[in-house]
């Protein structure tokens, strides 16, 4: 499993191993039936909203177009990650990746990751423009804009993603095969690289913060906007009602940004014990984004309820959507 190079004294890495989320060892097996509860909520919670908006005709708006986009994000980006961690609960050889399947695991977050993160902008746009440009708003964000800029959200988290894995992997690993993280993700994966690994950590602070950071900040001065729109409504119930059709997108972002901020600041700090943060966004927060949107939307509960078949006002199922 290892290649030689061409210097007789150095070999190339073929795998390596994942050493897992901390205490996880010590109960294996609650700890896999806890992950597989966690993903099919994930899993199941996501779809049901992708085809809930797909098939509804009521949830036609833009918002919705890019839901659906979020949806099902939310479910490719966990399963990038889950099932190899429940894998490497469940035998030794489960926690055992390919130097090509650390590769592909690495691209699939930072593209689904990256993809989330210029999605949460242009929704943050989408909600500017339907509350202080109302008149405005079926022009601008006609179909063919939303397709549009859903396809450079993807396109964009695409090339980003190429970037950071193509000069990860560009370096050579010849030494240790311990992934000292759950997955492979650059700060542990650089750890392992024979070589100097200064230039990687500079382009992946810039880069990710650069992305990032300017994404926060559309985000946030499209909120000063429409924070000063909604406080000009006369009435109460007419600001409580614009804004809490935003309230369920900024809880996103927050859930979003904050646990990033905690991992690549601190690039050379990564290993099993500060995984927190990264489960946190990756595991978690796709299991809790379609109950934030659900719980919050009275248009999307009404849709589920429509799809499931449960209208009836004394249906107890259909109670909990209410």
């Amino acid at each position: 499993m290892i290649r030689e190079t061409e210097d007789p004294n150095q070999t190339v890495v073929d795998f390596f191993f994942l050493e897992g989320l901390m205490y996880t060892a010590e109960h294996p097996s609650l700890f896999f039936l806890l992950f597989l509860l966690i993903y099919s909520i994930t899993v199941t919670g996501n779809l049901l909203i992708l085809i809930t908006v797909g098939s509804d005709p009521h949830l036609c708006s833009p918002m919705y177009h890019f839901l659906a986009h979020l949806s099902f994000l939310d479910a490719c980006l966990s399963t990038v990650t889950v099932p190899k961690v429940m894998a490497g609960l469940l035998t030794p050889d489960g926690k055992v990746i390919s130097f090509e399947g650390c590769a592909i695991q690495l691209y699939c977050f930072h593209f689904l990751a990256s993809t989330e993160c210029f999605l949460y902008t242009v929704m943050a746009y989408d909600r500017y423009l339907a509350i202080c440009r109302p008149l405005h708003y079926p022009v601008a964000m006609n179909r063919r804009m939303c397709a549009g800029l859903a396809g450079i959200t993807w396109t964009m988290g695409a090339v980003h993603s190429a970037l950071h894995t193509c000069l990860t992997f560009h370096l050579l690993y010849c030494g240790p095969r311990h992934i000292a993280y759950f997955f492979c993700d650059i700060p542990p994966v650089l750890k392992l690289a024979c070589a100097d690994t200064t230039v990687n950590e500079l382009v992946m602070l810039a880069n990710i913060g650069i992305v990032a950071a300017g994404c926060l900040i559309l985000i946030v001065i499209s909120y000063v906007f429409i924070a000063a729109a909604v406080l000009r409504i006369r009435t109460a119930e007419g600001r409580k009602r614009t804004f809490s059709t935003c309230t369920s997108h900024l809880t996103v972002v927050l859930l979003y940004y904050m646990p990033p901020v905690c991992i690549y600041l601190q690039p050379r700090s990564s290993g099993a014990g500060v995984g927190a943060p990264t489960v946190f966004y990756t595991i978690v927060t796709p299991m809790l984004n379609p109950f934030i949107y659900t719980l919050r939307n009275t248009e999307v509960k009404q849709a589920l309820r429509r799809l499931l078949g449960q209208g009836s006002r004394d249906s107890p199922a259909g109670s909990l959507l209410r």
